[in-house]
């Protein structure tokens, strides 16, 4: 039953990976790409949580918390590139 879960959830988690690159291409402004972005960030940190169920180990998780902190830090940099046009003051 958690294997059909598990499938069910990634397939789902796929689908969304999709719809995200299409908005990051189609994005009529530059704040809906980053969303797009960051909203990637998360599903794919979501896709390595739930293979980490699938194999059992713990080795993903670790690197699901790599990739959220990279993804949170340069959102925060893209973000502040678009506000100022300037990374550091």
């Amino acid at each position: 039953m958690l294997n059909i879960a598990i499938t069910i959830a990634a397939v789902l988690m796929c689908l969304s990976l999709v719809l995200n690159l299409w908005r990051l291409f189609k994005g009529p402004s530059r704040p809906d790409r980053i969303l797009a972005l960051d909203t990637m960030y998360i599903n794919s940190i979501a896709l390595i949580i739930l293979f980490g169920i699938s194999s059992r180990t713990t080795l993903y998780f670790e690197a699901a918390l790599l990739i959220a902190m990279l993804g949170f830090v340069s959102t925060a940099a893209m973000c502040k590139y678009i506000l100022r046009g300037d990374l550091i003051e």
